[in-house]
């Protein structure tokens, strides 16, 4: 599942090829995605000029005068520049085509993503309004953290990947940013100290923004707006190494469940 670091890296492919960009055509092939693509979307589009590639969590912001094409990457999706005219193929269900000869393509196979049509201030739309701040951004700093885990018996790893605290923090980062603070992912929020808050604060950071320089963790069929994986994965510590040695001790990962959801860690590096 594209993450945010994937959504990012996404973002920055396909943001030159599309700012400043006319759509001259929209082509859906498969309207019924997690929720059905707007029946006016080409009406909506056509004509106009994107000016701004966003992103708000895992959702990517199209800005155009008229408004904002909210487009969500879902389980599978993914979304390339390719030249206008490239034959679309089983999983291709929609095509924004420009007027500099290019097209962008969402192509998802599970078809649990989303492309949304707003008007008005898009971070006041249902699904983005009450999510927690951006964890490379200002507002997320290690008081946010603190104040968010005080009282909370919930387990730490549970806790950073709830998007009211913070947003992006999904099993792939959060495993690792445990990790890398030292802290075993089921221990409870409120017991950790101000200290190790501002620990792991930190290695979030430092984890996600690895993440996204090294072009967000191949895992599947993710890829890059530009086609190309991310190599992100080459460095995992502990995701999807259950039994394997740690890297720095040399103890055998554990894999543990939580909340439906598997989680690794050292039980000598974490605490």
């Amino acid at each position: 599942m594209p993450e945010l670091p994937e959504v990012e890296t996404t973002r920055r492919g396909i943001a030159p090829h599309l700012q400043d960009q006319r759509v001259d055509a929209v082509t859906v092939r498969q309207p019924r995605l997690r929720w059905p693509i707007p029946a006016d979307l080409a009406q909506r589009l056509k004509g106009q000029t994107i000016l701004a590639v966003k992103r708000r969590a895992k959702y990517l912001l199209l800005e155009t005068a008229k408004g904002h094409l909210l487009i969500h990457l879902g389980m599978s999706g993914s979304l390339r520049i390719l030249s206008a005219g490239t034959p679309a193929q089983k999983h291709d269900h929609l095509d924004l085509v420009l007027a500099n000869g290019r097209l962008l393509r969402l192509t998802d196979p599970r078809r649990f993503g989303a492309v949304l049509w707003c008007e008005g201030e898009p971070l006041a739309h249902e699904l983005l309004r009450s999510l927690g701040p951006e964890p490379l951004g200002s507002e997320f700093d290690p008081e946010h953290l603190y104040r968010a885990t005080r009282g909370r018996k919930i387990p730490i790893k549970q806790c950073i990947m709830d998007n009211k605290v913070v947003v992006g923090v999904g099993n792939i980062y959060a495993s690792e940013s445990l990790f890398l603070a030292g802290i075993r992912p089921g221990i409870a929020a409120g017991r950790l100290s101000r200290a190790r808050i501002e620990t792991l604060h930190g290695c979030i950071r430092q984890v996600l923004a690895a993440a996204i320089e090294q072009g967000g963790t191949t895992l599947r069929d993710f890829v890059g707006g530009d086609g190309k994986p991310g190599y992100f994965a080459q460095q995992l510590n502990v995701y999807g190494r259950e039994g394997e040695p740690c890297r720095v001790c040399g103890t055998a990962i554990r894999q543990i469940v939580q909340g439906q959801r598997s989680s690794w860690y050292c039980p000598h590096c974490q605490h």
